[in-house]
């Protein structure tokens, strides 16, 4: 049971009050009985407003499915009209120029990958944290981009052979990003700056230098015998690392060690789908992290090959210009934190009525409290540079309900004595209504807005939810060549530009979810440069540091400035529903989609709801790893749901499946001691119990959501497996 402090009109968890009145609001400079207060207000005038959102919500879903039922057939022209009629496509606003100010430069001049990480662990967002730099060597060597033929096998501590495929290929890399003239690194023997310049020595005898001057800008050690250069290209620095006794270096003509990446330029600590947090004990181990993150003091002690290790935050690099200057470039990313959106409410605070309050409000609160710290200089290391706080608002549907997130970020502002737009805001465009009302929405926090991108997984669920009466949907393997996912993600890029975006705020695009297959990564993610998505999503900071290599490469800048002369609407792309033209599908496609979703489903459910964990490396059938969050389980769960509402698939044969496929489950998390296998006791198993309610009643779950069964499953573990947290 949840002990329970009160103060004023509130009941606080104690758990949470005590973090808060001894860790997060000393040294704020804020009074603790008005902070209490302010916070009570700030509930009783909000709260009614966000239940009144989603009731709009329903609302607007109960038309939709009324209108679908009376429509076999979708007209576009009568659907379009309809969706206008009932102002689920808004009016449009006049054109207008967002005005953000105080943006960091890693927003507004650098363009490169971005993190997500669950914040409610530690070491992981220590290590996306420490994300900013990156080994090109080991992030090479430990990957599958060079592959293993010819003896180059990764095994061992090192493998001379696969080593020497390590260095071509970063050798190349210099070659094409910093060229010298007429020769290559790879005939280097020596690098030294003379009269401000690199001087490059090479094997014949002779010298070189670079083609263009201009992208060398810094070092460390010495003019004649330096330890590291540190080069620009695209905005993205890198270094080249000298060092004649390491191991590595010993054997380089040059000595050269290693190549040290810019990598993650930003990192998002996600509170929301990434973590299992559904009660005070983890709400305040969230918040807890984030403060630590903010005060520069989080750290992490853990076991590895035998030995305790301890992860802390990497402290700035400093460098010489070349007119003798110092230069600091951060050793860390810059940190966003996603709150959750306005759906859920918690029990860790109760308000003067006795029912949960507004996750999404208590998210603002506490998020911007530990933000402060980083604001008033209380920590070894400065995250925002021009006293600003990243929050990314995820799971807003249309234009009203960005407007009450601004209104939630004036609020707080002025309770956190904050002046106005210090807190700014990312938009998740990854629900139907947002996506059609997106100019709106922009326009509603036009003077705080820093961030916009696209998610194929939740948009997808919210687009199967919102249709589920038009028909069958089309198999989730079809769903990225549709018209509607294309005209999505044109028009998300599109909007942004024409509110002004470039070289003012992150245009990003979705997330590479095969961390184990980077090959493949660095082959296809270009893409979203080439589409003009200035940051995107990576699942790991070694996969940062091969996908920053696409941003020197590509000048993002400069494909934006191309997209910008584009005029589309693309509206009529993005009402295109994908359902099944012909319902023709063999049994056998049935079955495969029904065990492709059921296992996937499955995988993510049974760590989620019995082992809290939020966001982990998932085998899909195929055993490819791939990495799982929330996100992931709505599309699949109203996948089959929407197959199953219209008889695509008996019940029967859909718990055969889940079943048939929990026993897959099971033997792939075999070698896990803390599992709990949901077979052949599917009744005892909260897990499966779970996966079949996200099924079975995902037609009525608010807009597909998954959260709701998600929680009520988690605390029912807890009860019954004792699980302190």
């Amino acid at each position: 049971m949840t002990e329970y402090v009160k103060v004023g009109t509130l009941q606080i968890s104690k758990e949470l009050y005590e973090f808060v009145q001894s860790e997060a609001l000393p040294e704020t400079g804020l009074s603790e009985p008005t902070f209490w207060k302010d916070f009570a207000q700030l509930v009783t005038d909000l709260a009614p407003k966000n239940k009144a959102l989603l009731a709009d919500r329903d609302a607007f879903q109960e038309k939709i499915n009324a209108w679908h039922k009376a429509n076999d057939v979708v007209d576009f022209q009568a659907y379009q009209a309809f969706l206008k009629g009932i102002e689920y496509i808004e009016s449009p606003v006049a054109d207008f120029t967002i005005g953000t100010k105080n943006i960091d430069d890693v927003i507004t001049k650098q363009a490169g990958p971005q993190l997500v990480v669950p914040i409610d662990n530690a070491r992981y967002a220590i290590n996306a944290a420490n994300a900013r730099w990156g080994s090109l060597y080991d992030a090479l060597y430990g990957t599958d981009v060079i592959n293993e033929e010819n003896g180059a096998d990764r095994i061992g501590a090192y493998n001379p052979i696969r080593g020497e495929k390590v260095i071509a290929f970063a050798k190349d890399f210099l070659d094409k990003q910093t060229p010298l003239m007429d020769a290559s690194h790879k005939s280097a023997t020596k690098y030294a700056i003379v009269n401000g310049k690199l001087n490059v020595s090479l094997d014949d005898g002779t010298t070189t230098s670079l083609k263009d001057a201009t992208k060398f800008v810094g070092y460390q050690g010495f003019t004649e015998n330096p330890h590291a250069l540190l080069f620009c290209n695209n905005g993205l620095h890198f270094e080249i690392q000298i060092d004649r006794t390491h191991a590595i270096g010993t054997v380089d003509k040059a000595g050269v060690k290693d190549v040290l990446i810019e990598s993650a330029t930003s990192c998002i600590m996600d509170c929301e789908d990434s973590v299992a947090a559904v009660d005070a004990t983890d709400k305040t181990l969230v918040y807890r992290n984030w403060l630590g993150l903010n005060r520069g003091n989080l750290s992490s002690t853990f076991t590895k090959n035998g030995k305790k290790v301890t992860r802390t935050l990497h402290a700035d690099r400093n460098y010489i210009g070349l007119n003798g200057e110092e230069i600091t470039l951060s050793g860390r990313v810059l940190m966003f934190v996603r709150n959750v959106g306005h759906l859920m409410t918690t029990n860790a605070i109760i308000d003067e009525f006795g029912k949960e309050i507004p996750e999404g409000i208590m998210d603002c609160v506490f998020t911007s409290l530990m933000a402060k710290h980083d604001l008033l200089g209380n920590s070894p290391y400065q995250n925002s540079q021009k006293g600003s706080v990243y929050i990314v608002k995820p799971k807003m549907h249309g234009s009203k309900e960005v407007a009450f997130a601004n209104e939630l970020f004036n609020r707080v502002e002025d309770m956190l004595d904050m002046p106005r737009y210090t807190l700014k805001i990312g938009i998740m465009d990854e629900e139907r209504r947002t996506t059609l009302n997106l100019k709106n929405c922009i326009y509603e926090v036009k003077d705080r807005i820093v961030f916009i991108n696209t998610g194929f997984l939740d948009r997808t669920g919210d687009e199967i939810h919102t249709s589920m009466e038009a028909g069958p949907m089309i198999r989730k393997g079809e769903m990225k060549t549709s018209s509607w996912l294309n005209g999505y993600e044109k028009n998300n890029v599109h909007t942004g530009l024409r509110t002004g975006m470039k070289g003012r705020a992150q245009i990003g695009k979705g997330m590479w979810a095969m961390p184990d297959l980077m090959a493949d990564m660095l082959a296809q993610k270009i893409e979203h440069l080439q589409a003009g998505g200035n940051t995107a999503w990576v699942p790991s900071p070694t996969a940062a540091t091969l996908h920053a290599l696409h941003y020197h490469e590509i000048n993002v800048t400069d494909v934006q400035a191309e997209i910008e002369k584009e005029t589309k609407d693309y509206q009529a792309d993005i009402l295109q529903i994908p359902i099944a033209k012909h319902e023709n599908w063999s049994a056998e496609e049935i079955q495969e989609e029904l065990d492709n979703s059921a296992q996937t489903l499955l995988g993510y459910v049974v760590r989620w709801v019995e082992q809290g964990v939020g966001c982990s490396k998932v085998p899909d059938i195929n055993d490819v790893a791939l990495m799982e969050d929330r996100a992931t389980l709505r599309i699949s769960s109203q996948m089959l749901t929407n197959w199953l509402h219209h008889g695509i698939c008996s019940k029967e044969q859909l718990i055969n499946t889940l079943k048939r496929m929990a026993r897959i489950v099971d033997k792939q998390n075999a070698s896990d001691p803390a599992y709990r296998n949901m077979a052949p006791n599917f009744n005892e198993s909260v897990a499966f119990q779970a996966a079949c309610d996200l099924v079975l009643q995902g037609k009525s779950q608010p807009s597909g959501y998954t959260e709701p069964i998600l929680h009520r499953r988690r605390l029912e573990a807890k009860e019954k497996y004792h699980v302190k947290s």
